[in-house]
């Protein structure tokens, strides 16, 4: 008896679980609709041009940090310093690499060695040199050599050099729209009743794009599998879930691969924690959390418009390795800051982002792993109505498909990057396979995230990089 009640508890608290997972969802395909239209009203006429050559624009400094990225590091830099705009420094990080990274970039734009005090106003390994161009064309680019000590302490150290207002951060393997700079910025020129602390971008996948001298000069769909599904992925995340939270100014997460910040608000809150993998996320919630506590009317926005392109894993062994850190950055980040947990002191902040994340993006591997276990035991124990399983199975799974469906649909009426009539059928029936075969892979890789965690595991692991272009060959790039 105790046992079927204990199995009714567990079918109904799942059951209730998945429902309000499903209403979040409609709720966030309905809040992007909204987000998406005010943005793209808002910025119908706006002239790039004539702002990004504004001697009032606000000052930025673009930090990217580097570890053993000699397959794309020139690439990737020629791509950086190709933006346009008037208040500019490229500063990358050298994470102590072990390749020829530094001595590529050497060798490429002519850099020598400066005097340069370094103002650490946020505690950093140390740096071993920084560098500049005898160049006059690569004015704008500051090459720091420094100790390894991770993503994190290389950002902070990104943040000590620079010498502007704004900080953009950037994966140094990323691809830049020209004017992805200038729209990042806009959100801080334009805000005048709240101050606005970080901006974050659409990061899209450029696996199978054709790259030339740092610029992307045509946008294919991946021809790799695990690419294919993770652009799928991407549409979903950026296109439908970061517009609702940012018409919330609920947003948590700003992706590392590209975010700008108020770089004083980012130094007072502490800069990066490098003792979390997901840094990028943690920052996000500490400078909000500060805000908070300061009682300072704040907010973060976001650009749906594909502003950022990056290679995404292509095998499964990096793809999981990348899952499962960032399961572990998550729980990391949710332990950091689980004083805000059902906080009123912590506004939306504390009573809605905080417990949508603990619950829905937390613990959904746990929940998903253990019911798996639970459904076959049932099984086993010959206790399942299977009418009432498969019609649940049958709409859990068709949701899921109608979900891929609006986010597709969404891209194609806002910005439309894969134009072939094609291209969209294919994602979409890549995305058939997700709940039988991506989806699940997805949860492993979350459950052992929380096993690295509790293994007290920090690294990143290997992450192999293909590079962009023909000649580009794969490089190791154990991250630390």
């Amino acid at each position: 008896m105790n046992y079927e009640i204990a199995i009714d508890l567990l079918t109904y608290g799942i059951f209730i679980y998945s429902v309000l997972l499903l209403l979040s969802y409609l709720l966030i395909g309905f809040f992007s609709i909204g987000e998406t239209q005010k943005y793209l009203r808002n910025n119908e006429f706006t002239d790039y041009r004539l702002l990004v050559s504004s001697p009032h624009d606000p000052s930025v400094s673009i930090l990217a940090p580097a570890y053993n990225e000699g397959a794309t590091i020139i690439e990737n830099v020629r791509s950086l310093l190709s933006i346009y705009y008037n208040h500019l420094e490229v500063i990358i990080i050298n994470d102590g690499s072990k390749d020829d990274s530094l001595q590529k970039l050497i060798d490429a734009y002519q850099l020598e060695k400066i005097d340069f005090f370094v103002r650490y106003q946020i505690e950093t390994k140390e740096v071993r040199g920084v560098y500049k161009s005898k160049n006059p064309v690569y004015k704008k680019l500051v090459v720091v050599d420094k100790v390894n000590g991770g993503k994190a302490d290389a950002l902070n150290v990104g943040i000590n050099v620079s010498s502007h207002d704004l900080i953009v951060c950037i994966d140094v393997d990323c691809i830049l729209e020209q004017d992805s700079l200038m729209k990042m910025i806009k959100p801080f020129m334009e805000e005048t009743d709240m101050k606005v602390i970080a901006t974050g971008g659409v990061v899209r996948i450029a696996n199978s794009c054709e790259i030339k001298d740092g610029r992307l000069v045509k946008i294919n769909l991946p021809k790799n599998y695990y690419a294919r599904m993770q652009s799928l992925e991407y549409i979903r995340a950026f296109l439908l879930g970061r517009m609702a939270w940012a018409r919330l100014n609920g947003l948590l997460l700003i992706s590392g691969a590209f975010g700008a910040f108020n770089k004083d608000i980012a130094i007072k809150a502490g800069g990066y924690n490098h003792n979390t993998v997901g840094e990028d996320m943690e920052l996000v919630v500490r400078m909000r959390r500060y805000m908070e506590e300061q009682n300072v009317k704040y907010k973060v926005a976001y650009i749906p418009d594909p502003l950022c392109w990056t290679e995404a894993p292509e095998s499964k062994k990096i793809l999981g390795r990348q899952r499962n850190r960032w399961m572990r950055g998550t729980i990391e980040t949710m332990k950091i800051h689980k004083v805000m947990f059902f906080n009123p002191k912590y506004g939306l902040l504390g009573m809605l982002s905080y417990p949508y994340w603990f619950f829905f993006e937390m613990l959904a591997p746990l929940i998903e792993f253990f019911g798996t276990i639970a459904f076959l035991i049932m099984v086993y124990l010959q206790i399942i109505d299977w009418q009432i399983f498969i019609a649940l199975l049958v709409f859990i799974i068709s949701f899921g498909y109608m979900y891929s469906s609006f986010a597709a649909l969404m891209e194609v009426i806002t910005f439309n990057q894969y134009r072939r009539r094609t291209d969209m059928m294919k994602l979409l029936l890549t995305g058939m396979t997700e709940p039988f075969y991506f989806h699940p892979f997805g949860v492993w890789a979350g459950i052992k995230g929380y096993i690295d965690l509790i293994r007290k595991k920090k690294s990143w692991g290997e992450m192999t990089r293909q590079g962009f272009g023909p000649a580009a060959a794969a490089a190791p790039a154990k991250k630390p």
